[in-house]
């Protein structure tokens, strides 16, 4: 039986959190493809790590306030090169992401193909909060040059192609004086057994649409990592 895009991303994230939870007090595995929020998670999820994050130079925690700059992101020579650059936050770790194609016969290669796919754009960098003390990433999703959809209709394809998003609230910003939108929704954590906040902004380039996403272990772990989210927004330009 043919698995949907839904069914695949909750077993395959299910089966890398289980998996992270068995090597917890060996080692902590090496980020890669995209894979549930907490699926590399070394500290626990005692809310810990979220004090941490006050650590890293942030004004501040939670909506408006933002983190110390640790890099810029998205040009030539950087770790992952986009049609947009933006600074990231201090001690945060960016990786390219990089998956092989689709393999029919290896369901699990083409569930992992399809975590990197969510609505109108591909998953294209992720940047890893663990260094930092927080359990969660910031992602970038881009989509092809000939989309020419708004900001608010990428996003609106982006969380509709999540069948766990719930309470979704649209609005319309500036991302470093760019036209965007915003959007503030919760999925639902099989692992945690409760709903979590997920956060994301767009915008249009002449390359393509591009998200930025903000997920997190929980509530308390995305909540202490907007300082990096809205650090991005507000540095983001053009590439």
């Amino acid at each position: 039986m043919a698995m949907t895009r839904g069914t695949a991303r909750r077993r395959v994230a299910a089966g890398v959190a289980v998996a992270a939870v068995t090597l917890a007090g060996c080692s902590s595995p090496p980020g890669g493809a995209v894979a549930g929020d907490g699926a590399s998670a070394g500290p626990s999820a005692s809310g810990a790590p979220a004090k941490a994050a006050r650590k890293d130079g942030a004004d501040g925690a939670g909506a408006g306030a933002v983190a110390k700059k640790g890099g810029r992101l998205g040009g030539a020579g950087s770790a992952c090169e986009l049609p947009v650059t933006f600074d990231h936050a201090a001690a945060w770790k960016p990786k390219k992401i990089e998956v092989e194609p689709a393999d029919e016969e290896n369901p699990f290669a083409e569930a992992v193909a399809d975590l990197t796919e969510q609505g109108t754009v591909r998953a294209a960098c992720e940047i890893d909060a663990k260094p930092a003390g927080n359990i969660g990433f910031l992602r970038v999703w881009q989509g092809d040059a000939s989309d020419r959809d708004d900001p608010g209709a990428v996003l609106k394809a982006f969380t509709a192609d999540d069948p766990e998003a719930k309470k979704a609230t649209y609005t319309r910003v500036e991302a470093g004086g760019l036209a965007a939108a915003e959007v503030e929704y919760t999925v639902y954590s099989e692992l945690l057994e409760e709903e979590k906040r997920q956060r994301a902004f767009a915008v249009s380039t002449p390359d393509g649409p591009v998200v930025v996403h903000l997920g997190g272990m929980d509530t308390a772990e995305h909540t202490a990592m907007l300082p990096a989210y809205e650090l991005a927004k507000r540095s983001l330009k053009l590439g």
